[in-house]
């Protein structure tokens, strides 16, 4: 026997010890990995065999692969989305709440978190903190039923002091019954239910930040509104830049119960979204075919969203998500 075979014989015998043990260290976590895998494939990739549906004729009685091609060379369904005004108004509709949902609801958390980190009573921050995230636990159906209690037009508790300050008791602000206040108090009610949240995730990066680059910067002079934008936000910026990215590749998505359990008719110009339509379309309409386009094209646009988040990001220098 040469040497050389073993040499190769002696690494393969180490490797295989080498594996055994990790596996003995290890082997319950990969148990524990085949739920969630399973549910994956079972739940989220056997499906996507079903977006060929997007291209064939509208028949949920047989897979989509034994159907015929839909007209216009497959993008039949494409074709008729765009020129339905419905969709185009739900699609116009989806990327204005998303962008109002992006700039006034993306920075609350942000504040808010850097805000609690200034806090030096430990009490008093852990209370404050555990009333701001207590509305993520409330669904949006309950929070629509407090919202109609409180801002309704007539008898709503924010129009009755409303009526009382302006002394005139025909006056009254319509906050669901007008678009543009629709919009507003949409816009803000997500505010509220998400962003205490949404600071568990930046106080926990906060804790990643060395307290001596605080001590340096308090020996150089700096105040604490300096030590928060020179210390504290480049110590955010991963998390900020990853958090952008991850809501960019969102701008195209739509909640489902938060517009419709919001929503009226008077409003429906602006309250009705992508996924109301797909709900409307789909479920009551049975054109299936029509919104799997629809959510083909959704998904697609966000991924590409998302990349061109992701690239711009890594431009700036900073690492990504991918």
């Amino acid at each position: 026997m040469s040497k050389n075979t073993i040499v190769s014989q002696g690494r393969v015998g180490t490797q295989s010890a080498n594996f055994k043990s990790y596996m003995r260290r290890y082997g319950t976590l990969y148990l524990l990995l085949i739920l969630p895998v399973i549910f994956f494939l079972v739940f989220r990739y056997i499906p996507m065999a079903w977006i060929l549906g997007a291209f064939k004729e509208n028949n949920i009685f047989k897979a989509p692969w034994e159907l015929a091609w839909a007209k216009n060379n497959g993008f039949e369904w494409f074709v008729k989305a765009f020129n339905d005004r419905t969709f185009i108004n739900a699609l116009r509709n989806t990327i204005t709440l998303n962008l109002l949902d992006l700039v006034c609801g993306f920075p609350a958390p942000i504040l808010l978190a850097l805000m609690l980190n200034e806090l030096t009573f430990k009490r008093f921050k852990k209370i404050t903190q555990t009333v701001l995230y207590m509305p993520h636990f409330l669904s949006w159906i309950i929070i629509s039923g407090l919202a109609l209690r409180l801002l309704a037009s007539n008898d709503g508790l924010i129009n009755i002091l409303y009526k009382r300050i302006v002394g005139n008791a025909d006056a009254s602000i319509p906050f669901m019954s007008n678009n543009n206040w629709w919009v507003g108090t949409y816009v803000v009610l997500g505010i509220w239910k998400e962003a205490g949240w949404g600071t568990i995730i930046y106080l926990a990066a906060l804790t990643s930040i060395s307290p001596e680059l605080y001590e340096a910067a308090a020996v150089d002079g700096a105040g604490r509104f300096k030590r928060i934008w020179h210390v504290t936000l480049p110590g955010l910026r991963p998390t900020i830049i990853t958090l952008l990215i991850m809501n960019l590749g969102r701008i195209l998505g739509s909640e489902f119960d938060r517009p419709l359990a919001l929503s009226n008719k008077l409003v429906t110009d602006v309250s009705q979204v992508i996924s109301i339509y797909v709900y409307q379309n789909g479920l009551k309409a049975n054109k299936f075919a029509l919104t799997t386009a629809v959510g083909l094209f959704q998904s697609v646009v966000g991924v590409l969203f998302l990349i061109a988040a992701n690239q711009l990001a890594k431009r700036f220098g900073e690492r990504g998500i991918m």
